[in-house]
């Protein structure tokens, strides 16, 4: 909301910028509760932004004939970096996260959640849900770059490979798993800018081999790195080396780690997307089995779940 050279801000919408609202203070914009918004003058512009706009989105698919009365579940991935404490890193606080949710559950669906059980401190995963109060079905949300790994892991070429490296190379972050038959082996999360393919290859390698340190990448400004399965893991194998999605994907183009760019059902844009429906499956038990069916290939080799019945 803007008056003249005034502007004021919500918590939960000053949040968006700073989780420390002082942070937002600082920045000349006022902090004003609920009721003291709507009690500003008419002439007071405003503005409303969210992560997820149900109404918009179920109006766009209307116009097309498309009704989402009738939805079985809704889900949805968001970045989160999380309500670090003050004083606290926030790149060690997401690593922190990272971490236990690992402890938590080895497997990637460790990172998806009902919308009412999301941890209190992943805020703009609680931005949301609370976005979605209306919504007359069950509401899943998820970590983004984890559901672009788990996609990817549904690529029928990678899902031959018992143990794995899959590197998400996103706009600003870069998360890589090292995965195998028991679940997560091993992580790494860094800062897409301050990377470019030799430190990339060299962070993969380490983590492959089990001699990556959380301390080692947290000084280069990344968020760290944890190994929990010693033996190392043999990168290159059966004609390719290290699985890579993502946006920015590009830069292991032409690498020596023979990288293998994942299309699960013939879409790598898609890996997300498949990634968060798996992560659906992981979380709501009641509609998991023809999920699972659908992308495991029951339905047909390389069949959408969407198209399972047809």
């Amino acid at each position: 909301m803007a008056a003249g050279n005034q502007v004021f801000a919500t918590p939960d919408a000053a949040r968006s910028f700073n989780d420390d609202l002082d942070v937002i203070r600082e920045m000349g914009i006022q902090v004003v509760g609920e009721e003291e918004a709507q009690a500003l003058p008419e002439e007071v512009a405003r503005l409303e932004l969210r992560d997820f706009d149900f109404p918009a989105i179920a109006n766009a698919f209307a116009r097309f004939g498309v009704s989402l009365d009738d939805l079985t579940a809704v889900a949805v991935a968001v970045f989160d970096h999380g309500d670090a404490p003050p004083n606290y890193s926030d790149r060690q606080f997401r690593f922190d996260y990272i971490e236990e949710r690992i402890e938590a559950n080895s497997q990637l669906s460790t990172f998806a959640f009902k919308g009412g059980e999301i941890p209190s401190i992943m805020t703009r995963l609680q931005a949301v849900a609370n976005s979605a109060q209306d919504i007359d079905a069950p509401l899943v949300v998820m970590d983004t770059a984890p559901a672009a790994v788990l996609g990817a892991s549904l690529d029928n070429t990678v899902r031959q490979r018992e143990r794995v490296v899959i590197t998400n190379i996103g706009n600003f972050h870069t998360l890589a798993f090292r995965l195998g038959s028991s679940g997560v082996e091993g992580v790494f999360e860094h800062h897409t800018g301050m990377l470019n393919q030799a430190k990339l290859e060299q962070l993969i390698e380490a983590l492959a081999d089990g001699t990556l340190r959380h301390e080692d990448v947290f000084a280069d400004h990344g968020h760290g790195a944890q190994i929990n399965h010693k033996q190392p893991l043999t990168i290159i194998e059966d004609g390719f080396g290290a699985v890579v999605t993502g946006p920015r994907r590009a830069m292991m183009r032409g690498s020596e780690l023979q990288p293998y760019f994942a299309t699960p059902f013939g879409d790598m844009m898609l890996a997300g997307c498949y990634g968060l429906l798996a992560g659906v499956a992981g979380v709501l038990p009641e509609i998991s089995e023809p999920i699972r069916a659908s992308l495991q290939g029951e339905g047909g080799s390389g069949t959408p779940p969407w198209e399972l019945d047809s």
